[in-house]
Order: structure tokens, then C-alpha cells, then sequence
């Protein structure tokens, strides 16, 4: 049975927490700059936790699930 990609978080790798939201938009591949982070963020399309976030400047810790446009990241340490 194939899984839903839309759906399925995925671990993205960072060296140190925290991180900033925008910065792991970014850095996760769900936006292509920063600005167009800080703009998704403006625009209330980002949750973070399943909770709308209007903080662009957000800090991150491991394990936090940051969801835009139906594509779900989680914060992972290495």
C-alpha cells in the first residue's frame, strides 16, 4: 500500500537546536528562501505543533513538526 507523501512527516537533520522557524523552512526544502518563509509565515499558512505560528523568529527544539502547504517536517538532532 503506498503511503500518502503529502502527509507523512519527514525528518530533517540539524546540527544544533534551536533553530529558527524560518531558517528550517528554508533548510527543509518547504520554501525556496528565506523570504519566502518569512512571507508563508506573514500569510498564516505555517503550523508548527498542529498550531498556527505567526512568529517568524520561532525557535525550534528537536521533535517540533512544522507543516506548510499539506507537507510536514519534524526537527531532528544529529
Amino acid at each position: 500500500m503506498p503511503t500518502d507523501q503529502a502527509t507523512a512527516p519527514r525528518l530533517v537533520t540539524v546540527r544544533a537546536v534551536p533553530i529558527e522557524l524560518c531558517q528550517f523552512l528554508k533548510f527543509g526544502g518547504l520554501t525556496d528562501s528565506g523570504g519566502a518563509a518569512k512571507q508563508a509565515v506573514a500569510e498564516r499558512r505555517v503550523t508548527v505543533n498542529d498550531a498556527l505560528e505567526t512568529q517568524k523568529s520561532k525557535k525550534l527544539l528537536a521533535g517540533d513538526r512544522v507543516t506548510l502547504g499539506g507537507q510536514t517536517i519534524t526537527v531532528h538532532v544529529a
